[in-house]
């Protein structure tokens, strides 16, 4: 980000908030299999088909899809697979942080008997 003006730094912004919804997160994901359309879309998330056309144009707007009439029917694909490295390394940091978090409930909740035990022998 070093460098970039002011007007870089918004489509930057603009990007970042394309990929803070889980919906949108949710839609890149099934992509990440291959096309689909609208329908195939909301069948597997299992919301509407204007809350899926909603998010999609969005995501389009911010260059991530691309689209492709066939007949009657819309395909969506991923039009910036490097949107994938990104995810996959901010989910990979948040598994690492839950590891730790239940490690340290673990640690504690094995630490809980030896304290009880402790305050018991000092009364």
């Amino acid at each position: 980000m070093e460098g970039l003006p002011p007007e870089a730094l918004e489509q930057v912004a603009a990007y970042f908030q394309a990929l803070s919804e889980p919906t949108r997160l949710q839609i890149l994901n099934l992509l990440r299999a291959g096309e689909r359309n609208v329908g195939e879309i909301a069948q597997q998330t299992g919301f509407t088909s204007a809350n899926i056309s909603r998010h999609l144009s969005f995501l389009m707007q911010r260059g991530l899809l691309e689209r492709e009439s066939r007949g009657t029917a819309v395909y969506y694909r991923i039009a910036d697979p490097s949107v994938f490295a990104l995810c996959d390394l901010v989910c990979g940091n948040i598994g690492r942080q839950q590891e730790r978090a239940a490690r340290g409930s673990l640690a504690f909740a094995a630490g809980a008997p030896a304290a009880r035990a402790r305050r018991k022998s000092s009364r």
